[in-house]
């Protein structure tokens, strides 16, 4: 499987409010940026949209290097905690509901066919690929903004 490294942002101007999400997938070189948003929407949404939406776009199975300055998205991942909220029909281990479990939901998918590993890094700190993923989260967001 080739390797692929994915760095990923999400942000919202309130929360809720209007949100944006960034991607930065590198293979062999190449280096792909994607984006998107949301009229109203939540960081953490945003967080996972950005996670699977770069999943989405690798076109075969994949080694995946996952870099995200989340730690909702890495702990959930990485400490099995989204497996635990499914297997217990979306309800942590404090009995309360999981959060945004249609977009954990395609996630798991996503990583039964791609092999993640997940990297916390700093947020806002000098990762320059989180750094780009960051603005390419906040300019989508800001096309909700009323002019």
């Amino acid at each position: 499987m080739k390797t692929v490294t994915l760095y990923t942002d999400g942000a919202c101007s309130g929360n809720p409010g209007p949100g944006g999400w960034g991607a930065i997938l590198e293979y062999n070189g190449v280096r792909k940026e994607l984006s998107g948003g949301e009229s109203l929407t939540t960081n953490n949404r945003m967080e996972l949209t950005a996670v699977i939406e770069g999943l989405r776009a690798l076109k075969e199975p994949c080694n995946v290097e996952l870099y995200s300055d989340s730690k909702y998205v890495v702990d959930a991942l990485e400490k099995g905690w989204a497996v635990g909220w499914q297997k217990r029909g979306w309800v942590k281990s404090d009995k309360s509901p999981a959060l945004n479990p249609d977009l954990w939901e395609t996630l798991l998918e996503l990583c039964k066919l791609h092999k993640v590993t997940c990297h916390w890094v700093k947020g806002h700190a000098q990762n320059e690929k989180n750094n780009r993923c960051d603005q390419l989260a906040v300019a989508e967001s800001r096309k909700f903004f009323n002019n």
